[in-house]
C-alpha cells in the first residue's frame, strides 16, 4: 500500500465539552492542524496517490464547515439555547462528539466518502490526526 499526508494548519475553530467538569465545558477555540493520511493500491497515473494540488473540494468543505465555526455536540443539552438565533453570532456544526477525539472521527467520516468518490474508489482516507492546539492532538483510524 503507498501512504501520503496532508495538513491543513491553522484552521480557527470553537467547540464545547459539555461532559467536561473544568474549563472545557465552555465554549472556546484553537487553531486546529488537519491532518489526513491516503492510501491506495494503486498510483494514478502521474504516481500519486492523491493530488495534493487536487484536493480543493477538501479545503472548500473546511472553509465552509470549519473555519470560524463552533462545534457542538449533539447530546449537549445547551445546544438549542446556543443555536437560537445562532445565524446573527456564529456558524455552528453539529457533531457526534465535539471532543478532539470525536471530531477526529467525525472528519474521517465526513471526508472518506468524498475522497472515494473523487478518486473513484481508487484512493481512501487511512485517518485522521488531529492538533487541538501545539500541545493536544488524537488520532482517528477505524479498525481494519
Amino acid at each position: 500500500m503507498f501512504t501520503c499526508t496532508k495538513v491543513y494548519r491553522d484552521v480557527p475553530f470553537a467547540h464545547r465539552q459539555h461532559r467536561h467538569s473544568g474549563n472545557c465545558s465552555f465554549i472556546h477555540g484553537h487553531n486546529w492542524g488537519i491532518g489526513l493520511e491516503f492510501g491506495c493500491k494503486q498510483l494514478d497515473e502521474r504516481g500519486f496517490v492523491v493530488d495534493f494540488g487536487g484536493l480543493a473540494y477538501i479545503k472548500t468543505w473546511i472553509d465552509q464547515n470549519l473555519d470560524h465555526a463552533c462545534l457542538l455536540a449533539a447530546d449537549d443539552p445547551e445546544r438549542e439555547a446556543l443555536l437560537k438565533n445562532h445565524h446573527k453570532l456564529f456558524k455552528a456544526l453539529i457533531v457526534p462528539s465535539a471532543s478532539t477525539e470525536g471530531i477526529a472521527q467525525f472528519l474521517f467520516n465526513t471526508l472518506d466518502p468524498m475522497v472515494r468518490k473523487e478518486s473513484q474508489g481508487r484512493a481512501w482516507l487511512i485517518a485522521v490526526h488531529l492538533d487541538e492546539d501545539s500541545k493536544n492532538s488524537a488520532r482517528y483510524q477505524p479498525d481494519a
